[in-house]
C-alpha cells in the first residue's frame, strides 16, 4: 500500500485506482466518490494460511459482489459502465494493514473507477496451526470486512 502522505488519519485512508499507468494509488482528500448512491454490498474473506491481508481483501470483495445480476445496471447508469463509480471501504487488521496491495484487489472489479478506503478494523483469529509450507510465520488467520458502495 503506498501513502503519499506520511500523516495517517485515525478515519481511514483513501486511495484512488482510477488512474490506468499502472502507478500505485495515491491518497485521495475531499469527497466522497460516489455522489449517487445506488446499492451497498458487505462481504468478509479470510486467509487461514499465510497471513495475506491481500488475500482476504480479494476473498471479501468477491464475497461482497459474486452473488448479484443487475442486468440493468448500464442503463441505469449515466454513461453505462464507464459512468460507474466505487467506494470501497476495507476493514484490515492494523497488523496487517501495511501489507494490503490494493492494485491486487482492484482487479475484483470489472468495471468502474474504484476509490479505496483503507481502516483499522478486521479481525485476527487463530487458525489453529502454523504450517510454513502455506507461509504461515505464525497462526493468525487474517479477516478482512468490506462495504462496497455502487453508483454515480
Amino acid at each position: 500500500m503506498t501513502k503519499t502522505d506520511s500523516n495517517s488519519q485515525d478515519d481511514g485512508e483513501k486511495y484512488d485506482t482510477s488512474s490506468s499507468s499502472g502507478s500505485p494509488p495515491t491518497r485521495i482528500k475531499g469527497d466522497p466518490h460516489v455522489e449517487n448512491v445506488l446499492f451497498v454490498e458487505c462481504g468478509f474473506g479470510n486467509d487461514s494460511h499465510g497471513q495475506s491481508s491481500t488475500k482476504a481483501a480479494i476473498r471479501a470483495c468477491r464475497n461482497a459482489i459474486e452473488f448479484n445480476s443487475i442486468p440493468s445496471m448500464n442503463r441505469l447508469i449515466p454513461n453505462g459502465y464507464d459512468g460507474l463509480k466505487l467506494d470501497v471501504l476495507l476493514a484490515v487488521p492494523p497488523k496487517y494493514k501495511d501489507s494490503l496491495d490494493l492494485l491486487q484487489v482492484q482487479e475484483v472489479f470489472p468495471y468502474g473507477s474504484i476509490r479505496f478506503q483503507v481502516t483499522d478494523g478486521g479481525m485476527i483469529a487463530p487458525s489453529g496451526i502454523a504450517i510454513e509450507k502455506l507461509g504461515d510465520t505464525n497462526e493468525d488467520m487474517v479477516v478482512v470486512c468490506v462495504a462496497v458502495t455502487v453508483g454515480y
